[in-house]
């Protein structure tokens, strides 16, 4: 049993702040309703004709249990525009004049004993009548309904005899209720549609950033790639009308040609690598920003500032990237803590956290390849990463590159990638070229 409490809590975490807030506004709109008849409905049970207390009370419970379902479905229809509950909404209104001729008969019958009672669990039912209404219809036709309704009821009590007065104060407690319960029910419903919206919002933003992130990439691409590769076909085609005419202006064309391609071998690698390189402060920044969006307490404390070197700040933020998405996507953690020192040389970067699943894998053992990227990235650097948990929920990353061989670990890369251009250019030898008249 209390496992599964556990498990129901860990869901409970793991949902937006957004899902939270509509379950919590969807939980009260359904128990306020049950307020009056648990509080003051006993009170009928111990009166005169108890029969009808009893009839009173079970038609209460009966309304608030139904109003679960129907608040549940006009919510529905206010933020997702289903169809409007016509049938639920008819039943509720039967409901209510139910309850209202057995509250006037138990009044007539037992007299105004427990009248305030009764008057407080009808409130009850017009919440639930007037608020699911007010959910599903316009404002100035619910409020044009409500007066109405308020009239009517003034009238019919002047016509079975009643007092004016008696009759205007019933009216007014009509206009009352109808107010009340579309600021309990509507507003609800209202505040739970702009947070939804906002969340869309944010959502689209984000898919925003993406697509202008890719069109801008593509924009650079083109602007490195589109005028070379014109010149590349231009150069192309004349080399061949030159070579079938016998010129040898063509070779000179032809070797053109090759620098070109070469060039935009190489301005290509570099918009490429430059998508690469990524910013510690920003994403420093960018980390804090969606944990505590998340709903989880970030405390960042950098004591290096604009001290490490650039290829260092890029690893490192790759580490912060990749530690801050899995934080969100398997950890359920309440606190993040990010700290940078300088130590014996060293920048050293540690990450931890306290949402450690209770069966969480060891570190390392999964199938994703996040953290063994990270190693190499900082392997080129002389730099190591250690990811280890720590009782009882902690789980700590920690980075380290040491600083005097950042530089050279950088000139490495470079020579690397320059090797791999050089190994990927063809090569032509004289085997492979024809000899004259072979062709």
């Amino acid at each position: 049993m209390g496992g599964r409490k556990r498990k129901r809590l860990r869901d409970w975490r793991k949902w937006s702040r957004v899902e939270q807030v509509d379950f919590y506004m969807r939980l009260t709109m359904g128990a306020v309703p049950f307020l009056f008849p648990v509080t003051n409905g006993f009170q009928l049970l111990d009166g005169p004709s108890p029969v009808l207390g009893w009839v009173l009370l079970g038609i209460s419970l009966v309304h608030c249990t139904h109003h679960i379902v129907l608040s549940r479905r006009c919510l529905g229809h206010y933020l997702r525009k289903r169809p409007i509950p016509w049938w639920g909404l008819a039943l509720s209104t039967v409901l209510l004049v139910a309850f209202l001729g057995v509250y006037i008969a138990k009044t007539l019958v037992g007299g105004v004993t427990h009248i305030t009672t009764s008057a407080m669990m009808l409130q009850a039912s017009g919440l639930i009548v007037f608020g699911s209404f007010s959910v599903v219809a316009r404002i100035r036709r619910y409020l044009a309904v409500s007066l109405l309704v308020a009239v009517v009821m003034t009238v019919a009590i002047v016509l079975v005899g009643g007092t004016v007065v008696g009759a205007l104060i019933i009216g007014a407690f009509t206009v009352f209720s109808a107010l009340w319960s579309m600021t309990v029910m509507r507003t609800s419903a209202w505040f739970l549609s702009v947070l939804w919206e906002l969340e869309a919002a944010r959502t689209a933003q984000a898919k925003l950033a993406v697509a202008e992130e890719r069109l801008r990439f593509s924009r650079d691409l083109h602007d490195v790639m589109g005028r070379n590769l014109a010149v590349i076909a231009l150069k192309s085609e004349l080399a061949v009308q030159l070579a079938r005419r016998g010129s040898d202006t063509a070779l000179e064309h032809m070797e053109e040609v090759q620098r070109i391609a070469r060039d935009s071998q190489r301005e290509v690698r570099a918009v490429v690598r430059g998508y690469r390189e990524a910013d510690l402060h920003t994403e420093l920044v960018g980390a804090r920003g969606v944990l505590v969006a998340a709903g989880i307490e970030c405390r960042i404390d950098d004591a290096t500032k604009d001290a490490l070197p650039q290829p260092v700040q890029a690893a490192l933020a790759w580490v912060v990237r990749e530690a801050t998405t899995n934080v969100l996507r398997h950890a359920d953690a309440r606190r993040c803590a990010v700290r940078m020192r300088i130590t014996d040389g060293a920048a050293v970067l540690v990450m931890e956290n306290d949402g450690v699943p209770e069966k969480a894998p060891a570190p390392g053992s999964g199938s994703g390849s996040g953290l063994a990227g990270l190693r190499e990235r900082l392997a080129a650097l002389g730099g190591t990463l250690a990811a280890e948990r720590r009782e009882p929920r902690m789980f700590r990353v920690k980075a380290e590159i040491p600083l005097a061989g950042a530089d050279a670990g950088a000139r490495g890369a470079d020579e690397e990638d320059a090797d791999e251009e050089d190994r990927a250019r063809p090569r032509i030898t004289a085997a492979a070229v024809p000899a004259r008249g072979e062709a």
